[in-house]
């Protein structure tokens, strides 16, 4: 089988879209979420998608595999708010080391299952990092800009856990995405590191993806585009990219940026455009397509995929205007602070 490495070189890889957006379309209620196993539990957890994964695995199996038919090669495991700092809204801190296990192994059997199908075209899993619901660059107290309501060790230990029960589950990628605070992000990169070095194992494949969050053109703490890639280039990624907050169309311009300086792939998985007076994304599949085929023939990007509001359908629109397409050339910049 090839590797990620192979596929990447060969074309354009293709990463999945939005979990949320299509577990909205099963409509499921408080009962759906508690399962048998949590039925007198002592919380309402609905909203807690990924409980889903230990409660109702056949639906997130089903939404993956309606991605891979869509023809991603890369699926998301179903892990965005799977830590143990996370899951503390829903007072379900133990029960985050078993999501990752269960969401992994739910993503690698549909994976597997179509790589069998086609070996020419294997399927990849990755392990979904979020952002966490805690920030350690910036203070939730307006009246006290040096608090913090966590520590970067607490941050580590989170990740640790997470990452632990991924790589247990069997994922080839790990996904640290969604980026606001790049010190979260080096949080979860050095638990990467501490991990695969305490269990002497090479270190997975890693995927680094940030948030633009407005046209200032910075994170939410702050920083540029460049400054972020600088601050994660030494754990040599896999990718680097951008997803989530902004459309396609706000994206361009901060994509372009990346595939300038980046000395690894560029990933990019938009919103399906902004959302709309209700919270929802109006943008077509076609549209998003369109966007993301200009992105690849202008030589931006070598991974795409979609984010907020995105379907299957925008999927295989995507897979279908960049498979004749190259992917972007990866330069070998010399890297000054090594």
């Amino acid at each position: 089988m090839k590797s990620l490495s192979q596929c990447a070189k060969e074309r354009i890889l293709i990463i999945d879209g939005a979990m949320g957006t299509m577990i909205q379309r099963y409509k499921l209620e408080e009962a759906d979420y508690r399962g048998d196993r949590f039925k007198d539990y002592h919380m309402d957890v609905k909203g807690n998608n990924d409980l889903l994964c230990l409660t109702q695995p056949q639906i997130i199996e089903a939404i993956h595999r309606e991605y891979l038919e869509a023809g991603a090669d890369i699926i998301e495991t179903n892990t965005f708010s799977s830590t143990v700092i996370a899951m503390a809204d829903y007072d379900m801190q133990s029960l985050a080391f078993e999501m990752n296990v269960a969401a992994a192994r739910i993503a690698k059997k549909a994976a597997q299952d179509y790589t069998q199908k086609n070996p020419d075209k294997p399927r990849f899993v990755a392990g979904a990092i979020g952002p966490l619901n805690k920030t350690l660059s910036l203070s939730p107290d307006v009246n006290n800009p040096g608090f913090r309501s966590v520590s970067f060790d607490e941050v580590v230990d989170a990740y640790y856990e997470q990452i632990k029960g991924l790589h247990e589950g069997g994922v080839d990628i790990l996904l640290v995405e969604t980026i606001f605070d790049t010190l979260n992000c080096k949080a979860a990169i050095f638990a990467i590191r501490k991990y695969f070095q305490d269990i002497n194992q090479p270190e997975l494949p890693v995927m680094i993806s940030g948030t633009i969050t407005d046209a200032s053109g910075r994170t939410l703490s702050g920083q540029t585009l460049e400054a972020f890639y600088i601050s994660v280039m030494h754990v040599k990624p896999f990718s680097v990219g951008l997803n989530c907050a902004l459309g396609g169309n706000q994206m361009r311009p901060y994509i372009e940026e990346l595939s300038q300086i980046a000395a690894c792939n560029v990933s990019c998985y938009p919103n399906a455009g902004l959302p709309n007076a209700f919270g929802e994304y109006d943008e077509t599949p076609d549209e998003t397509a369109h966007i993301i085929e200009d992105f690849a023939k202008e030589g931006f990007v070598n991974i795409v995929g979609g984010c907020c509001g995105t379907t299957p359908d925008h999927i295989r629109h995507i897979a279908e205007h960049v498979s004749k397409l190259s992917p972007r050339h990866v330069p070998e910049l010399v890297n000054e602070l090594a």
